[in-house]
């Protein structure tokens, strides 16, 4: 496979550390979030930022867009989850389930609830349609990072700090499996859209491949120089991209799982810091990070 990665622009704005990128209700709409405490929006058509913006009393770590509800969650570095409705722009609740900082937010309209990961080693359940705590379970006393469904296995999965993934079933959050994913942090967790593998990124800055269905590891790549912090797929499933804090965002075919494209400030005028966070949309993939740079790239 020959790819062809090419930037399409550079969106500026945010005045710090960018951690939390969303799709919005288009595909050529996404939220970013910052340390600078801002929300923004922006068109991918015009490369400009939207007439929206929202700003918190604290850092801005996670988003999720629900669309269903048009409504946005945005969770801040001081645990709180801001509850926006969309269509009014107003704020329509702030929870306040967790002590320390929101790492991840993630809706299923399967369950109609929503679901958060939090710094304090807690994993909080809310239901869509009150808007209000179902279930909180203290997971372990490091920070809790990352979540993703699995839908053909109806699987909830977590990684932590404490090196561990947790797999619960998604009806009924009993714990189907905890394995040691890596020998630090589990940062991301990222299944395969058919299902089949669970990827994980550590702090070992390794990405490990493992069997969805007996939870065995069938890869372990050392593909960072240092911790990876994000995976994502493309659209039709034929790759998936890593970010780290090596300042790179690396290409993988994802059937082999060999290296595609490595982008970085040299080839491709990438990131000069650390990468957090990767949206890959209809049209492009974005990167972003502590550069305060949203960096659009075209990949044929």
């Amino acid at each position: 496979m020959k790819l062809e990665v090419k930037k399409v622009g550079t969106l500026t704005g945010h005045s710090g550390a960018v951690y939390a990128l969303e799709q919005g209700a288009s595909s050529s709409h996404f939220f970013s979030g910052s340390s600078d405490k801002f929300l923004a929006l922006w068109n991918l058509d015009t490369l400009q930022p939207e007439k929206f913006a929202a700003q918190f009393p604290s850092i801005v770590y996670a988003i999720c867009h629900i669309p269903e509800k048009q409504i946005l969650l945005v969770g801040t570095s001081a645990g709180s989850i801001h509850v926006l409705d969309l269509e009014k722009k107003t704020e329509l609740k702030i929870l306040q389930h967790h002590t320390s900082s929101i790492f991840d937010l993630k809706y299923s309209a399967q369950t109609n609830c929503f679901y958060s990961a939090g710094g304090d080693g807690n994993f909080a359940i809310c239901s869509l349609e009150t808007l209000s705590l179902i279930k909180i379970k203290k997971l372990c006393a490091e920070k809790v990072r990352s979540i993703a469904f699995n839908y053909h296995n109806n699987e909830i999965a977590l990684a932590s700090g404490d090196c561990n993934i947790r797999i619960f079933d998604l009806t009924t959050l009993e714990e189907k499996k905890t394995f040691v994913a890596h020998t630090l942090s589990a940062n991301i967790i990222c299944y395969s859209p058919d299902g089949n593998l669970i990827l994980t990124g550590g702090r070992d800055a390794h990405l490990n491949i493992w069997d969805a269905k007996s939870y065995t590891l069938i890869k372990s790549i050392p593909a960072h120089n240092y911790a990876i912090y994000d995976i994502v797929f493309s659209p039709d499933a034929k790759l998936f991209a890593t970010a780290s804090r090596d300042k790179t965002v690396k290409i993988w075919d994802a059937e082999t799982f060999e290296l595609q494209v490595r982008i970085n400030k040299e080839n491709y005028d990438g990131h000069v810091n650390s990468v957090n966070k990767l949206l890959w949309t209809d049209k492009y993939l974005v990167s972003t990070g502590d550069d305060r740079a949203v960096m659009v790239w075209e990949v044929k």
